[in-house]
């Protein structure tokens, strides 16, 4: 896994929502004795988890497989660069929604460095320089205006939200850039290809899944999202990529059945 790149935190965009959900090999069938106070509805969360999770077990996660087999280190950092520099426009956007103009400064500078000497962004060479903000999306803004959280909810294909955030959804899907782009192939074609590069670098990350995979995977997004929201305030960011010491190696003797 290549370390440190942006795109590797667990998205914030479609994309990554999308591989975040569909990171477990197979769903538990637990019965539920009583209801999480963040899952109310978490019986038809199982179901729409367990479609996700055949989806990902016999399309996505093979695919992302090839994909990392295939693709050189170096390349597959430069694409992780590439589609998060996009994702610069949307933090600008919504932190000055947000009334947070340093950030939106940051956003813009990054994404102006990366494009040019970064080359469009394959090369992050902004974080080099230490020019490092905060990703922000329109959830989080949401948030900011005073919109309660609402219960966890899954999405089929896009995977773990809350109620706020698939209500930002339509919004971010606008900020991003690749969603104007006029051509259907290559608009798909750079679509397919995020989706799988995210998915990719969350391979070594399944390693971390304990016990009851959906609840595993809920505690831990909402645990995530809500340090994203915060701001940080929650203390250090327990997802933080350099403390799960991965190193890539021995994966399918790790995951074999």
């Amino acid at each position: 896994m290549t370390p440190n790149t942006p795109i590797r935190r667990a998205g914030r965009g479609l994309a990554a929502l999308c591989a975040l959900a569909l990171l477990s090999g197979c769903a538990s069938q637990a019965t539920v004795e009583r209801a999480h106070p963040d899952d109310p509805w978490e019986g038809f969360n199982r179901k729409v988890f367990a479609f996700n999770e055949t989806l990902d077990r016999y399309a996505l996660k093979p695919v992302a497989q090839g994909y990392r087999f295939v693709t050189p280190d170096p390349v597959e950092t430069g694409i992780g660069n590439f589609f998060s520099n996009l994702g610069e426009i949307r933090t600008t956007l919504n932190s000055l929604l947000q009334g947070k103009g340093t950030n939106a400064s940051v956003a813009t500078g990054r994404f102006l460095i990366n494009s040019t000497l970064g080359v469009a962004g394959f090369f992050d060479v902004a974080t080099r320089l230490e020019v490092t903000g905060r990703e922000e999306d329109f959830g989080q803004t949401l948030a900011v205006w005073g919109v309660g959280e609402g219960p966890y909810v899954v999405l089929p294909l896009l995977g773990p939200s809350t109620v706020r955030d698939t209500a930002g959804l339509p919004v971010d899907s606008y900020t991003d850039p690749l969603t104007h782009v006029e051509e259907d192939k290559v608009r798909y074609s750079l679509r397919a290809l995020d989706i799988i590069d995210t998915r990719a670098g969350l391979l070594d990350q399944e390693r971390l899944i304990r016990g009851d995979r959906y609840s595993f995977i809920r505690d831990s997004w909402l645990q995530r999202r809500r340090f994203e929201v915060n701001d940080g305030e929650m203390g250090e960011d327990p997802f933080a990529e350099d403390d799960f010491g991965f190193d890539g190696e021995d994966f399918d003797d790790a995951f074999a059945e």
